[in-house]
């Protein structure tokens, strides 16, 4: 509703028509929005099958129903789901083309950021989603099975706990990368099978000048206002550091 703005009394049959009129118009505002959202994402990846297509347009309702009952994206923050997660996930994409039979862990999942969007954008790779709590992981999962993803499994772990090995690990890094990295190192494999190297690429945002320093030699970032125009993305960065 309109800041401000209550519904009048609805024993007034002119109220009634009001009210109705205000919820439709409201509706109909939302879903122009959420089809300008996710237009913006066909336009930025143009290349996807319809199958893909499908599979993001039916994000939006699925987050919608599973947030309602926990809590893993902002109740502020969800209709803004195909910019600030979906979109911004797929930001690691404009980094790094994985190529078929790559596998990749998604550390601190949630619900399935970023790793659900580049499951669905890369359906020839592996991708492995884990979190330390388990209800987060029960919607991560819930999702890739509802939109019928076969290259997505979830599980509830600590990344301390995995021993697998990954060409890379990915993540919504809020993690010091120096920490993310002595983590994260184990679960690197030393054979490589993409142009760039096996390592890390997180998404993050701010100064990371200090942060990134002792990885000089070995990292790389991309600005994602290079690639997406919302100024949203002013301040976001893919980082990649080798390993």
């Amino acid at each position: 509703m309109p800041r401000g703005w209550s519904c009048p009394s609805l024993t007034d049959k002119g109220n009634v028509a009001v009210c109705w009129s205000v919820f439709l118009y409201l509706a109909s505002c939302s879903l122009q929005k959420l089809f300008l959202m996710l237009q913006q994402i066909f336009n930025y990846f143009p290349n996807l099958t319809e199958e893909q297509r499908s599979q993001f347009e039916q994000l939006d309702a699925l987050y919608r129903d599973w947030n309602a009952k926990i809590n893993v994206i902002s109740r502020k923050d969800i209709d803004n789901l195909y910019t600030h997660h979906v979109l911004h996930s797929l930001g690691i994409a404009k980094a790094v083309t994985f190529r078929p039979g790559t596998k990749i862990m998604d550390i601190g999942t949630g619900g399935g950021f970023p790793g659900i969007p580049l499951a669905i954008l890369f359906p020839e790779c592996e991708f492995h989603l884990i979190d330390s709590i388990g209800k987060k992981v029960k919607v991560a999962e819930a999702v890739a099975a509802a939109i019928g993803l076969k290259n997505v499994k979830c599980t509830h772990r600590n990344v301390i706990e995995e021993k697998g090995k990954y060409d890379f690990v990915v993540s919504r890094a809020v993690m010091d990368m120096g920490e993310l990295y002595k983590l994260v190192r184990k679960n690197v494999a030393k054979e490589c099978h993409n142009a760039l190297p096996n390592g890390i690429v997180v998404l993050k945002g701010g100064d990371l000048v200090n942060e990134l320093a002792p990885f000089k030699k070995c990292s790389s970032i991309w600005n994602l206002s290079d690639y997406f125009k919302d100024e949203f993305f002013d301040t976001k960065k893919v980082i990649y550091v080798q390993c």
